[in-house]
């Protein structure tokens, strides 16, 4: 396998990802299935199964937010992330916004600084260069593309959902929520 250099910052003692994930391959080589109809993502999610798309299946929204992935595909044993990186925990997530000074003023220094709807563009004083990537629900519906950007966490909440963050254009916050597995969100990988 090719291996791929990531862009990366480093915030506090963390390394983190300045791009999305845009892989359709799992580490070992494997096609991730991709899920362009609304029946075809919902089957994925009732299955249990892993699935990736473009924000309304255009090739060139995954050029610039990387692509939306359900928590299947996060999770799936033949690993998402790229060598040498992991999806973050719930817990590693939190050490990013703590160190940001909490989750109320987080959001801000988090966001990119453009592509943000309104006046909702960051700071960027993070590095992280978070992106409103939008998010797909568990019907197979697109939602929020520019508004917002949401991202999982490899830590399961419950039977049916597991935590992530989001980022809304209207704030400077940054939300931690429990989210059906069957949704898609973006990932962002942190090293090893």
């Amino acid at each position: 396998m090719i291996q791929r250099i990531v862009p990366s910052v480093k915030i506090g003692t963390q390394v983190w990802a300045t791009e999305n994930l845009n892989v359709d391959r799992f580490r070992n080589g494997d096609p991730i299935p991709q899920a362009k109809t609304e029946e075809e993502w919902q089957n994925a999610g009732n299955n249990q199964q892993p699935a990736w798309c473009n924000y309304n299946n255009d090739p060139k929204n995954g050029e610039s937010y990387g692509k939306l992935y359900n928590w299947y595909a996060v999770n799936d044993r033949r690993v998402l992330a790229p060598d040498g990186w992991h999806i973050p925990t719930d817990a590693e997530w939190t050490q990013l916004t703590d160190f940001l000074g909490g989750e109320s003023i987080a959001g801000a220094k988090m966001k990119s600084t453009s592509g943000w709807d309104g006046n909702g563009n960051g700071t960027n004083t993070s590095g992280f260069k978070g992106l409103p990537g939008g998010d797909r629900s568990g019907n197979g519906t697109f939602n929020d593309v520019g508004g917002s950007g949401g991202w999982w966490s490899s830590t399961e909440g419950s039977t049916g959902s597991a935590w992530s963050r989001g980022l809304l254009y209207s704030h400077g916050n940054v939300f931690r929520f429990n989210y059906y597995k069957q949704g898609g969100f973006s990932v962002r990988c942190l090293r090893d």
